[in-house]
């Protein structure tokens, strides 16, 4: 469902609106639904006034149902010295922030190296355009860390399977020379006795 403030909340100076899921409660724990939407305005007598350039895509959660109103409730201060005066270039910002706080959600393995580079690239420019993201950026080099933890372990069990492997390569290698010399006994200890057999066989038939 969407909520509309014509006159702006204590968020914002102007028309506010933000798209909710309706009864998240009834939903199973971890839902997530991806949304595609567009904004168009009109005036009382049908006259559009404003219209989104594009469809939108946006992931909702169990953890934000309306993430943009979550967002601003929890860091009310978040757009403080974010004042654009084009409406465009602020709505061009605040798409960029719900993807990145999206990927930082994500489990810190599942992240690639270009993600975590893409994703400190976006926070430096939302920072320099007046946002405070300092939570969000604790965030980002908490997930870096884990990352780079997880990717030394996983390094270290590498290694550790490798030297396991190398070890029941010897380990077979040796079984096979004593397999090799055993059938080789085998062979000689037949032959021996084939010898001994037709050695007794000779000496029967002797006068």
């Amino acid at each position: 469902y969407l909520q509309v403030y014509p006159k702006g909340n204590e968020f914002e100076d102007h028309l506010a609106l933000y798209l909710c899921v309706a009864n998240p409660e009834s939903l199973r724990v971890g839902w997530k639904r991806r949304a595609s939407f567009s904004f168009v305005l009109l005036n009382q007598s049908g006259k559009e006034l404003y219209k989104t350039k594009e469809l939108w895509c946006k992931l909702f959660c169990d953890q934000a149902p309306g993430w943009v109103r979550e967002l601003f409730r929890k860091h009310p201060d978040i757009t403080a010295n974010f004042k654009p005066k084009i409406q465009q270039v602020r709505t061009s910002y605040m798409n960029v922030l719900p993807g990145l706080i999206e990927a930082l959600n994500k489990p810190p393995h599942s992240l690639s190296e270009t993600e975590l580079s893409n994703a400190s690239s976006e926070l430096i420019k939302l920072t320099e355009a007046g946002f405070k993201l300092d939570w969000l950026k604790t965030k980002l080099d908490g997930v870096s860390l884990e990352r780079k933890k997880a990717s030394a372990d996983d390094s270290i069990r590498v290694r550790e399977l490798e030297e396991q492997i190398k070890n029941l390569k010897a380990e077979l290698n040796k079984e096979k020379e004593k397999s090799a010399t055993s059938a080789a006994k085998v062979m000689s200890l037949e032959k021996t006795v084939s010898d001994i057999i037709e050695q007794n066989k000779k000496r029967k038939m002797s006068p």
